[in-house]
């Protein structure tokens, strides 16, 4: 089969062996629509220590069950679904509490430690935890960022402990920033305020409806003060930019959370004599994505959609340039779709 993998920097098609089940509780997936996410960017530049080199990338994608072993219950030959990005095992300490980004039995593996669904079929262990099946007025392209970007802005949402009359700032109008956005309004947030560097993206977060208010990050501070008084409930850093980390921390009001959901290349710095007195709460790492299956409900019934993210289809054939595309961020891609 034909597979995109990673190896010492460079990504190339190349064919490789069919997966086969290696676990009873594996499953194998035949991939319909993949997308490229900056993650794995962050692998090709080596910003990610834990990836394997000659890795099959990708971890956001939907399929058709092809094979399952013999003790996955959940799921048969032929079942539509949407594929979590971890791995996790749901015994362990971590599962037990929701923290599946720390499972002792996964994490982050689909495309970083172990192949990934940019390939025309891929293996999915402890499938019964990592599968949501899709129902029938639920389409391959409305469930394509389930498993990451949409799981990823909703947790970014639930970290703030969203109350009634709540301010959410939400720095990056970026895939993740937007899903944040419309998951902070149904969350309960009584205005969003979107941050970013580029107009046109604001201008799309405001068509969309996303926000309440929409800003560049020049005098972002002030603004934002003369919106809420003494600055955001919560903030939601979604950009991963060069200062949006200091931006965080100095729009959000005393006492506040700051959900740091992005990535960064460098190190940043918390200056806590600066900011004693103020009393943040920071919350930070990997997306915990429990929330799969409620997520396709909210989708099935109309409340939440992802469908504005795919920007641009790209086929297989072709991905390499959708990379291109994507990391560009060509006539103003937002997502990609990988068409097999």
């Amino acid at each position: 089969m034909k597979a995109l993998v990673c190896e010492n920097g460079k990504i190339e098609i190349v064919e490789r062996p069919f997966p086969k089940i290696q676990k009873d509780t594996d499953a194998i997936i035949k991939v319909t629509l993949s997308s490229i996410c900056t993650s794995d960017l962050h692998i090709i530049r080596g910003c990610v220590p834990a990836a394997k080199n000659g890795v099959v990338l990708g971890h956001e994608f939907v399929g058709e069950v092809a094979e399952t072993g013999s003790s996955v219950q959940n799921f048969k030959k032929g079942d539509r679904v949407t594929v979590n990005c971890e791995t996790f095992c749901g015994e362990c300490f971590f599962c037990k509490r929701g923290f599946i980004n720390n499972c002792v039995e996964g994490g982050w593996e689909l495309g970083c430690k172990i192949d990934g669904c940019q390939a025309e079929y891929v293996r999915v262990p402890l499938a019964d935890n990592g599968l949501t099946k899709l129902p029938d007025n639920v389409s391959f392209e409305n469930a394509l960022f389930v498993g990451d970007i949409l799981s990823s802005g909703y947790w970014g949402a639930e970290l703030c402990e969203i109350k009634k009359g709540d301010t959410i700032a939400v720095i990056g109008a970026g895939p993740v920033g937007l899903c944040a956005m419309q998951c902070a309004k149904l969350l309960g947030a009584d205005k969003v305020i979107a941050i970013d560097i580029h107009e046109k993206r604001l201008k799309n977060t405001k068509n969309l409806g996303f926000a309440d208010f929409v800003m560049t990050s020049e005098n972002c501070e002030e603004k934002v003060k003369e919106i809420t008084k003494y600055g955001a409930d919560a903030v939601i850093e979604a950009a991963g930019g060069e200062n949006t980390f200091e931006l965080s921390y100095k729009i959000a009001r005393p006492n506040a959370i700051v959900a740091i959901v992005a990535m960064y290349k460098k190190n940043q710095i918390l200056p806590l004599p600066e900011m004693y007195g103020k009393n943040l709460i920071f919350k930070t790492g990997g997306v915990d994505a429990v929330h799969c299956k409620e997520l396709v409900n909210l989708i099935s019934e109309g409340r939440i959609s992802t469908d504005f993210l795919i920007t641009h289809k790209f086929a297989f054939n072709d991905i390499k340039r959708a990379y291109e595309f994507f990391e560009n961020k060509q006539g103003g891609c937002l997502k990609v779709a990988i068409e097999y």
